[in-house]
């Protein structure tokens, strides 16, 4: 019999990872959840929901292996069980559970939830609450600040939440990783106010920590397959079995079949995320697979990889490499893209690749204007979120392969959308998550936008949190968002580019009053570099609607003019 079936509990899950005895294949993805996926997790262990199985491969022979994200001992034992199915949930919980970091993306970040003591009996349905999140920096585009939240309302339904230090000092929000650190109740429950068996909450919350703890006692059932499989049946299942529950990526499941075919190749693919790293550029794993893809296939889909040799995989990697560092260098040398962050996919880390390897990284001048002109507007027009991805990547390599260049790919750009250039219409409505915000951010710096306080020129590269470059609204939300709608409060047009420092100190100051002092101190022109008018009867609440309309109108303008440079250049 191929498998055996096992339960056991997460505290003996917990230990066999600590001690090393558990640990993950090659095959196996890193670590890749966020807190709120782990909090979700508490929350449905203390509800007693079922929470999946594991999967394991027990096995003597000596195979590629790796830690999992968390510290782990080094097994004294010859044999190994190699993880297949679980790393998630039971990276998750030792982090918690033994109050250790885990390890992302090379940055060691410890998981802390907090437990409600004071969370309703009927256990309501639990909602999201981030009030650590920074407003407006562009690394982290899904920052907003938290005026539109009535965060007391929300938190009395929560169980369990993100840690954050103003709920960590309430009386009844405990530290989940503290309450499984003792069996003791006492220093919890003095924190929470509770010093005395006469006080009516003693029994209640004495009763949600043990049903806390009991989580420990929670019982995975476990899959063991036998020693006598090889490596490649192994990477098959774990294919398999990812497959049918949909829970990996096209990517990650063709890793596990690259590395069954080309051991220690996953080595060779995180140095060269460090290297990328190093150069500012934050490359996913799944991106790398799938450029290798493109190189040893010529076409983008996973379902190839099976029929890849070693010897064509190896080669296929060697051009992508030499690709990937064009585009590295082609983005941040010729197109001032300093970072991923300012492209809407990453897709053009392969086309730009794949059109530097067939020409031999001999590209002419008109070459490189035409390609970064493609570059800019298929970024902002979103070119691979209208559709299948790789449907259209593959249409954009096989231009390439058509000796067609980038004048062929701006026609297959044009087709897609029917024109190239932008309208003010087109910004109506458009918040920091649309494509065409990097576009805007772009242009601004072309045009020499500096930050209003310190006249540094707007750049995602700055040193320093206070110079950290921020998007900033122009009209504060608080001012606006009563008497106009959400997707005009958070326009384009109402966003401008400065650094943390100066939005801390423009805080909630209505435009008639900060803009005016920004014009006395550093002129007229460093609102015009932003594409902000000086007209004064704009400034005021009451015209924030004609305001939009005429920085519409500016911003694109600019954007424009920026993308005549480029093409004319």
């Amino acid at each position: 019999m191929a498998t055996a079936k096992t339960d056991i509990s997460i505290r003996d899950l917990v230990q066999m990872v600590e001690s090393g005895e558990l640990r993950l294949p090659e095959m196996q993805r890193r670590y890749v959840w966020r807190a709120p996926r782990v909090r979700d997790l508490f929350d449905s262990l203390y509800r007693g929901y079922p929470s999946g199985s594991i999967l394991v491969w027990e096995t003597d022979k000596e195979q590629p292996t790796r830690d999992l994200s968390v510290d782990q001992s080094r097994s004294p034992f010859s044999g190994h069980k190699l993880l297949l199915d679980g790393q998630q949930r039971l990276t998750s919980l030792s982090a918690v559970l033994r109050g250790e970091p885990v390890t992302v993306k090379g940055r060691r970040r410890p998981i802390d939830i907090l437990f409600n003591l004071e969370h309703p009996d009927s256990l309501l349905e639990f909602t999201e609450v981030d009030e650590d999140s920074d407003d407006g920096e562009l690394d982290d585009l899904e920052g907003e600040d938290l005026q539109d939240l009535s965060l007391p309302e929300r938190l009395r339904n929560l169980t369990f939440v993100v840690a954050s230090r103003a709920l960590a000092q309430q009386p009844n929000w405990v530290s989940v990783t503290e309450v499984f650190a003792t069996d003791s109740d006492q220093a919890i429950l003095k924190k929470a106010g509770v010093t005395s068996l006469d006080d009516e909450r003693y029994d209640k919350y004495a009763q949600r920590l043990q049903k806390l703890r009991s989580v420990k006692s929670y019982m995975y059932p476990v899959n063991v397959l036998s020693r006598d499989l090889s490596y490649e049946e192994v990477a098959e299942i774990f294919v398999r079995v990812n497959s049918l529950g949909v829970k990996l990526r096209g990517s990650d499941l063709a890793l596990a079949q690259i590395t069954a075919r080309w051991p220690d190749s996953l080595k060779l693919f995180e140095e060269f995320q460090e290297e990328c790293e190093e150069n500012y550029m934050t490359l996913d794993l799944g991106l790398l697979v799938r450029c290798l893809v493109v190189f040893a296939t010529g076409q983008s889909k996973f379902s190839r990889v099976a029929t890849l040799s070693a010897e064509k995989l190896q080669e296929g990697w060697e051009q992508a490499k030499e690709g990937i560092r064009f585009s590295i260098n082609f983005f941040r040398a010729n197109a001032d893209i300093e970072d991923e962050t300012l492209l809407s996919s990453p897709m053009f880390f392969i086309v730009i690749a794949y059109y530097s390897q067939f020409k031999n990284e001999n590209l002419s001048p008109e070459d490189v204007r035409l390609l970064k002109y493609w570059l800019y507007v298929a970024s902002a027009r979103g070119r691979f979120s209208r559709g299948s991805t790789e449907t259209l990547l593959d249409a954009d390599l096989r231009v390439i392969r058509n000796d067609g260049g980038p004048a062929a790919l701006l026609e297959t750009l044009r087709q897609q959308f029917g024109r190239l250039n932008f309208e003010p219409s087109d910004f109506a409505g458009r918040n920091f998550r649309s494509p065409l915000f990097s576009l805007v951010f772009l242009a601004l710096r072309n045009q020499g936008a500096t930050d209003w306080e310190t006249g540094i020129g707007i750049s995602t590269g700055l040193q320093g949190r206070q110079h950290k470059i921020q998007f900033h609204h122009i009209f504060p939300k608080a001012l606006v968002k009563s008497q106009y709608e959400r997707r005009e409060v958070n326009e384009i047009a109402n966003l401008a580019f400065i650094s943390g420092r100066t939005n801390r100190r423009i805080g909630k100051k209505e435009p008639s009053a900060y803009l005016r002092d920004i014009i006395e101190k550093q002129g007229a022109e460093a609102l015009k570099k932003q594409g902000v008018t000086d007209d004064p009867a704009l400034h005021t609440v009451e015209n924030y609607r004609e305001f939009l309309k005429a920085r519409r109108a500016t911003l694109c303008q600019m954007v424009n003019d920026f993308l005549d440079r480029t093409r004319e250049e």
